[in-house]
């Protein structure tokens, strides 16, 4: 039996204890005595203090009435399960279990000592396991809180494994009030690794001017230690939160050839991302090494749940084996398809890989991305079948559903209302040659003879394009200096028909002066001649080449991923934990500095897949960063002003969303104005319940804090722009709110988890264009082809076969919805159960999500709203807010998740 006089000693010293930061791994502290339980009667009381058979925590009564509290500790068990683990710091952590040590916690009060104006003594005792459950381990502890303690503000938690381990939360049951709960939902590190122990605030919120005089400080240090900033290298398992430029995508000292520019900054203005802190390279001072850690913060890291069971492990398996095995398999890099059947066959006949090994094949190792067949030297990969290609085998060939996918495709975010005629570029014509666009009104009106005059579709608002001329003009000339990769500047003109539905009526394609070459630009249009139909097939590959880059660089990496970053590592750096508006948004912010930090590794770096399959290739993150600087803008990114912004809807107070949208069925659009709504709702209902009135949006420092450093740190090089949002009353916080989490949820589900869906099959949308229209510069041979096979000029346009299937498996991957996903309002945060208030608000947010359902399925239905549906149309069910797991086309998470 342990000596009872030694623990008694451990637990009753009376030396200064130094008190943990929150969230800590710093080193300062405050400083006050900790006493055991009997330090807390008087010294007339009476004290017994004894110890039940088999545990080591002291058991303390007192003649004065106190209260008895069990804490019940929910640990999750991680994916590699190391409580089976076999070895030394098993061993010890076993016995560590055994005498009831596995974590230290103490109680801290909300109050401070009204006597002496101090922090009361906090209250300790050890917890120990109790019980196993699927993937919680439980573990107790009782404690014995005198009177005089008041409310329970925060635990302190000290992990005495060799090991971190996951703690969900701790329930704090016996008050007279009832259970006090502590949501955790983070790693603790080892005391043997690090000797600060882990402070969690209760599930109550509190403005900064509302705090617990008690847990003032603790709000103050947790604060100052998530945002150290100094030139140390990060560390996995660091908490730190701090600011980078984009200078880790380039390997100078591996390769010359992939040296990058810096992206961030004067010259390439970029949101930032986290810091990391990793050395230079010897060859550019101002690149930092890819070698060691992409560094995010350990809680923003991907759940073991998620790691490994799909997204990320899958991810990185694609990245880091697949795709070197298909180079295998596919030894001439630069050879495409040589008939449109062999790209069927990557369904129905697959590609041949080398085993992994005799024990593990394909299939073991991507069990949810392939088909497979195994024989005895390898595995036959079959990709699934997109539903697209699935319903309609033709459907990437028809003019009617590339204009449709404009409005209820993968990149909804970028068709415009004309409303100047003539077209004209802005670019400089020194430079680029004549402003005036090729297409010209006698082109239009032959088009829509029988409807209207061009002049008359205008003023009707029937006249739309998609416009990357003079975004993409500027790259022509560097991006034809790539191998196996072409450009134009482009333009699609499309007329809204009387059924609701577009026709795309002219494609312009334009090359700038160069090489001693005058410029060069031509109008294709829809035709019933072979030589014209053939034209605009080709015409249409490079703009759909066009789309494909832009959807993935600006929509969707730039607009979401990126741009989201800043307000994550603000959010944290100035909102504490307790702040109701870090409780709002954190639900939003999980995993997306995760999966940055993987796409800075391996999609969006030197030679990474966006590069090499992508047209942009080298200059994919340059031509992002062209784009933030001339059209991003932080208030255009809120649903109504976009689409007010391209003319694809007008103010109309009368109207259900205060907007009149030009084309009724726009599906992006219709769901999405739905969707905004909703959430607007509960963020207004949220906000109005903390910020009763404008004084304390302006009174809170916190709040003021966060949103100064995302606009002039984390979005800084945008930091005097006049259209930035400032927080005065409840009503901009709540704008400023939903277009946050709009963009992380509803934007980001929409131009995501539709990229098998109609990307899977490339044809409909390729990556790249690998060759110049035949009718540019023509030469005898390449003509000849023309004439006689233009099919092969057709395939030899699209991407190579290595292109072509890299990007599917990454797409495939992409698409997926983790079993660990957290869809948008299903499930409550449980700090906000705790407030009656935000209780109802959420009930309310989740039955209007799930009435939205019924709405979107009731619209697929109407046969009215033929964007929406139709013989072989995939149904529009990217907004629909909840989803099973897998590739669905459907489901919005709370956060960039993936």
């Amino acid at each position: 039996m342990l000596n009872p006089q030694i623990h008694q000693t451990n637990l009753s010293t009376k030396t200064p204890f130094l008190l943990a930061k929150p969230f800590v791994h710093g080193s300062a502290h405050a400083s006050f005595p900790i006493q055991s339980r009997s330090s807390f009667t008087k010294a007339n009381k009476k004290v017994r203090v004894g110890y039940k058979h088999g545990s080591i925590k002291a058991i303390a009564s007192v003649t004065q009435k106190s209260t008895d509290v069990k804490a019940v500790v929910t640990v999750k068990q991680t994916v590699l399960d190391f409580w089976s683990e076999i070895g030394i710091e098993r061993g010890l952590d076993d016995i560590s279990d055994l005498l009831g040590r596995t974590l230290l916690l103490e109680l801290v009060s909300a109050e401070l000592d009204p006597k002496t104006g101090l922090e009361k003594p906090s209250i300790k005792t050890y917890a120990h396991k109790v019980d196993s459950d699927g993937d919680d381990v439980k573990y107790e502890a009782e404690f014995v809180v005198p009177p005089d303690f008041g409310e329970v503000g925060a635990i302190f938690v000290e992990n005495e494994h060799h090991k971190e381990m996951y703690v969900h939360d701790v329930v704090l049951d016996g008050f007279p009030s009832g259970p006090v709960n502590v949501t955790c939902h983070s790693w603790i590190h080892s005391k043997f690794d690090n000797k600060k122990k882990r402070v969690f605030f209760t599930n109550k919120s509190y403005l900064p001017s509302e705090t617990p005089n008690g847990l003032t400080k603790l709000r103050k240090e947790e604060l100052e230690t998530l945002r150290v900033s100094d030139n140390k290298e990060r560390k996995k398992g660091d908490r730190i939160y701090d600011y980078d430029v984009y200078n880790d995508l380039g390997d100078p000292d591996s390769d010359p050839e992939t040296a990058r520019p810096v992206i961030g900054g004067e010259e390439h203005p970029y949101p930032r991302r986290c810091r990391t802190g990793r050395p230079r390279t010897k060859s550019d001072p101002l690149t930092e090494t890819r070698s060691g850690n992409f560094y995010v913060p350990r809680d923003e890291e991907f759940s073991e749940i998620k790691m490994g069971t799909f997204s990320a492990k899958t991810l990185k398996s694609v990245l880091h084996a697949l795709v070197p095995s298909l180079s295998t398999a596919i030894v001439d890099s630069d050879l495409g398809f040589p008939f449109i059947s062999s790209i069927d066959a990557l369904f129905n006949e697959g590609i041949n890989l080398p085993r992994l090994n005799k024990k593990q094949g394909w299939k073991d190792l991507l069990p949810n991305l392939f088909r497979a067949i195994t024989d005895e030297a390898n595995d036959v990969l079959l990709f699934e079948t997109p539903e697209t290609m699935e319903r309609d085998r033709f459907f990437w060939f028809r003019d009617e559903e590339f204009a449709r996918q404009t409005l209820a495709g993968l990149n909804p975010c970028s068709i415009k209302r004309v409303t100047e005629w003539p077209l004209r570029s802005k670019l400089d014509p020194e430079i680029y040659g004549p402003q005036e666009s090729a297409i010209t009104t006698e082109m239009v009106e032959q088009e829509i003879r029988g409807f209207m005059t061009c002049d008359q579709a205008i003023k009707n608002q029937q006249l739309f394009v998609l416009d990357y001329h003079d975004l993409f003009l500027p790259f022509v000339s560097k991006v034809r200096g790539l191998k196996g990769t072409t450009l134009y500047g482009s333009r699609t003109l499309f007329f809204l028909t009387p059924d609701g539905t577009l026709r795309p009526l002219a494609i312009e394609l334009t090359r700038p002066p160069m090489d001693g070459k005058p410029q060069w630009k031509q109008v294709f249009r829809p035709t019933w001649h072979s030589t014209g139909v053939w034209l605009w097939r080709l015409a249409k590959a490079h703009v759909l080449a066009h789309e494909s880059g832009y959807h993935q660089l600006i929509s969707h990496w730039l607009r979401t991923h990126c741009c989201t970053e800043p307000y994550i590592i603000a959010a944290n750096r100035q909102l504490s934990a307790m702040h109701p508006i870090f409780r709002l948004l954190k639900p939003h912010f999980r995993y997306t500095m995760e999966i940055n930090a993987l796409a800075r590794q391996s999609l969006i770096n030197a030679e990474g897949v966006i590069e090499t399959s992508f047209f942009p290739g080298k200059y994919s993150i340059e031509m992002s960063s062209v784009v933030y600087d001339k059209e991003w803008r932080f208030d255009n990114e809120a649903l109504p002003k976009d689409l007010i912004n391209r003319g694809m809807a007008v103010e109309d107070p009368s109207a259900p969303h205060g907007l009149k949208l030009i084309m009724e069925d726009y599906p992006y659009a219709s769901d999405g104005l739905v969707l905004w709504d909703i959430i607007k709702e509960w963020v207004g209902d949220y906000v109005n319940h903390y910020y009763p009135d404008s004084s304390l949006i302006e009174s809170d420092t916190e709040l003021q804090a966060w949103w100064t450093e995302v606009r002039t740190v984390g979005h800084g090089d945008k930091k005097d722009e006049p259209w930035w949002p400032v927080l005065k009353t409840p009503q901009d916080l709540i704008e400023t709110l939903t277009t946050i989490i709009w963009i992380a949820s509803g934007h980001h589900a929409a131009v995501n988890f539709g990229q098998y869906t109609y990307a899977g099959y490339f044809p409909n949308r390729p990556t790249t264009a690998r060759m110049n229209m035949p009718t540019e510069d023509p030469n005898d041979e390449v003509l000849k082809l023309f004439w006689e096979k233009p099919e092969v000029i057709l395939l030899t346009t699209f991407p190579s076969q290595i292109q072509a299937t890299t990007v599917m498996s990454v797409l495939d991957v992409l698409s997926n919805h983790s079993p660990d996903e957290e869809y948008l309002g299903q499930q409550i945060e449980p700090a906000w159960t705790d407030e009656p208030a935000i209780n109802a608000a959420f009930e309310k947010f989740n039955g209007r999500l799930k009435e939205f359902e019924g709405i979107i399925d009731e619209r697929n239905g109407d046969l009215k709203l033929k964007n929406r549906n139709g013989a072989g149309i995939v149904p529009y069910e990217l907004l629909k807010p909840f989803s099973d797991p897998g590739v669905t086309g459907k489901g919005v998470p709370y956060s960039i998740s993936i």
